[in-house]
């Protein structure tokens, strides 16, 4: 199961202004392009800061001081790595109360910005391939399980569970695998369970579960071992003893 990452989401080749640029320059390129931020970088482009529109309306109001990116940009700066989950970039947004985070390679270069709504399109997957993939992965690949065992519905992301499992265990851990899933919504659990022998459900052997079995060795190698240790002999006689 592959979860999309930063990389695959973000927008490459990102607008970025100079600590120098000015207040329209900027104003500019944000309705140019329809954003609603942009990063300010240094001369290796490595981002020191951020202008958004509330900067820029901050600045217009007070009116004080130079209106150049530098001077109204947020600092430091947030970025995130590409080869991260969305999920960390999410809870790294929601932690600091931004809207776009820049960015970087393991140099600290610039080299894209993931905004929320970039993150959204996580949300607008197909559901058929978000069946596929709960299926393929969850339910065959990493349970083990027939895929016919389990009965998968898919509607708006909205997820719904059925079918009959033979351990009552396994319906949360499914639930929880499938509620990791990119553009699942909600996971609604109407599985059914075979009943398990008195006292407990019931453990598959250790064959069932992918576990090595050992067997005891047969009764003729145990026979075998045995006649090959020979007893111990007996210490020679004492040279004062008498001879027979």
């Amino acid at each position: 199961m592959r979860h999309r990452s930063v990389a695959d989401l973000m927008t490459p080749t990102a607008v970025a202004v100079q600590p120098g640029t000015s207040f329209k320059e900027i104003a500019r390129l944000l309705d140019e392009y329809g954003i609603t931020a942009v990063p300010v970088v240094d001369e290796e482009n490595r981002p020191v800061g951020v202008v958004s529109e509330a900067d820029l309306l901050r600045r217009h109001t007070e009116k004080d001081g130079p209106s150049t990116a530098e001077a109204m940009m947020s600092s430091p700066v947030v970025t995130a790595r590409p080869s991260w989950t969305a999920v960390e970039a999410a809870r790294l947004m929601e932690r600091h109360r931004v809207k776009r985070l820049p960015v970087v390679d393991a140099d600290g270069r610039l080299i894209g910005v993931l905004s929320r709504s970039d993150l959204l399109q996580l949300f607008l997957r197909r559901d058929r391939s978000i069946q596929e993939e709960i299926r393929e992965d969850v339910v065959v690949r990493i349970l083990r399980l027939s895929p016919a065992a389990v009965h998968i519905d898919v509607d708006e992301g909205r997820v719904t569970l059925s079918g009959t499992l033979d351990r009552v265990g396994l319906g949360p851990i499914l639930v929880r695998l499938c509620e990791t899933v990119d553009g699942v919504v909600e996971v609604e659990d109407r599985l059914t369970y075979e009943p398990g022998p008195p006292g407990g459900e019931a453990t598959p052997p250790p064959a069932a579960r992918g576990g090595p079995v050992r067997r005891p060795p047969p009764a003729s190698r145990i026979r075998a071992r045995c006649a090959g240790v020979r007893s111990p002999r007996p210490p020679p006689p004492s040279p004062g003893w008498p001879r027979a």
